[in-house]
């Protein structure tokens, strides 16, 4: 469990973080900009869930934030031989919350209106924040990617790849179906706009 008392602490004053296993990286680390931008994801999910309230989406909107959270931690907790040897037990993603979010997936696409062309963001309210929210978890997944091929990636848990990219499959269907399943989508129209 997680106690927090005292908000400020003056450690980030000299421009770095602290991970979960204590040791201490610059602000601007691949790291920190992955569970960063998972963190502002999180946050424009919550703008959508403002106009969500009592539905089906709703309650796997609040699933998949609580998910956000356990991936933040795990990324901020960087694999290593000590935890491998050690009775700290820390947060991962797991194959089962990878499984359940493809079967939430399904069950939202099941009635949606099949696509002509791409999705532009917009429409409801809801799912204008869900494909925000949306980009936000594609820069997160992007900046995974690349501290994952930079850095030794034993370091990463692999399982959050999957997640996060079927994180932002849900959030494309959530937003379709924020939209009357699909029938209030804003679709692009190639070259519309070149005349006008």
């Amino acid at each position: 469990m997680v106690t927090l008392n005292k908000i400020y602490t003056r450690t980030g004053d000299d421009g770095t973080t602290a991970l979960a296993d204590g040791s201490r990286r610059v602000k601007y680390d691949l790291r920190i900009e992955s569970y960063g931008a998972v963190d502002e994801a999180n946050a424009a999910i919550g703008l959508a869930r403002l106009h969500t309230k009592g539905t089906t989406l709703d309650d796997i909107l609040a699933r998949l934030q609580n998910d956000l959270f356990d991936l933040g931690a795990d990324l901020a907790t960087p694999n290593t031989e000590e935890d491998k040897n050690s009775s700290f037990q820390a947060l991962r993603i797991l194959p089962e919350q990878v499984t359940r979010i493809e079967q939430e997936i399904d069950l939202l696409n099941a009635d949606l209106t099949p696509l002509t062309s791409f999705v532009l963001p917009g429409g409801e309210p809801a799912a204008a924040f869900l494909h925000l929210a949306r980009t936000i978890i594609r820069r997160a997944e992007r900046n995974l990617i690349r501290l994952s091929d930079e850095r030794n990636a034993d370091e990463i848990n692999e399982v959050t790849k999957r997640y996060i990219n079927r994180a932002s499959d849900l959030l494309f269907v959530a937003g379709r179906v924020a939209n009357n399943n699909g029938s209030a989508d804003v679709l692009w129209q190639p070259g519309a706009t070149r005349g006008a």
